[in-house]
C-alpha cells in the first residue's frame, strides 16, 4: 500500500498482492505436513488455519513452533 499511495507506484500493488495469495494458498497445504511433523491434534491444525486469517496471527504460531521444535528435539538428545 506505501507504494501505491506514498510512492504513486500502483502496479506494485498487483504483484505484491498475487505473490501474497500465492503464499496463502500453499500455507493451507502446509499445515497438513506441520501437522504429521509436529504431532498436532485436530484443534492445533485448526488453529493453525485459523491464524492465517487473524492479522499477525502466524506470528504467534511462529512463535509456539519454534518453542515446540526446541522441545522435540531436546527429547530426541535426550
Amino acid at each position: 500500500m506505501p507504494f501505491k499511495y506514498i510512492w504513486g507506484i500502483p502496479e506494485v500493488v498487483k504483484y505484491v498482492g498475487w505473490a501474497h495469495g500465492l503464499l496463502f494458498i500453499l500455507y493451507i497445504p502446509a499445515v497438513p505436513l506441520a501437522k504429521k511433523a509436529m504431532n498436532w491434534n485436530f484443534m492445533w491444525v485448526m488453529f493453525a488455519w485459523a491464524a492465517s486469517l487473524i492479522p499477525f496471527g502466524t506470528f504467534v504460531l511462529d512463535r509456539y513452533l519454534v518453542r515446540r521444535e526446541k522441545e522435540l528435539l531436546d527429547r530426541q538428545a535426550v
